[in-house]
C-alpha cells in the first residue's frame, strides 16, 4: 500500500475550492481505487493523506482530466505552495476503531 501525503501552505480558499475538493475526493474513492482519504486544515497550512493500493492507481489518478484541473486552480488560486510525498506503508496494524 502506497500513501500520498500532500502538504500546502493556503493562499485563498473559497466555495469553489470546497466543491472541487469534494469531487476531487469522491472521485478518487469511487474511480481509481483509493483505499482512504484524509484532509485537515489548520490556519494556513493543509495535509491530506492518501492510501493507494498501487503506483498505477496514483497514476491514473494524477493525469485525469477533472484532477488536472484542480491542480491547475490549486496552483493559480488557492495555494501559495505545496508539497507530494509518495510513501510505502512499510507496517500497519491499530487497536480499536478508528
Amino acid at each position: 500500500m502506497l500513501v500520498v501525503i500532500f502538504r500546502a501552505r493556503i493562499k485563498h480558499l473559497d466555495e469553489d475550492y470546497s466543491a472541487m475538493a469534494r469531487r476531487m475526493r469522491e472521485l478518487a474513492l469511487q474511480e481509481f481505487g483509493c483505499l482512504a482519504f484524509h484532509a485537515v486544515t489548520e490556519g494556513e497550512e493543509e495535509v491530506a493523506l492518501s492510501y493507494w493500493p498501487d503506483e498505477a492507481s496514483i497514476q491514473a489518478w494524477h493525469q485525469h482530466p477533472e484532477h488536472q484541473e484542480a491542480q491547475r486552480l490549486g496552483r493559480e488560486r488557492w495555494y501559495a505552495a505545496y508539497s507530494v510525498q509518495v510513501a510505502q506503508v512499510g507496517r500497519e496494524y491499530q487497536v480499536g476503531s478508528c
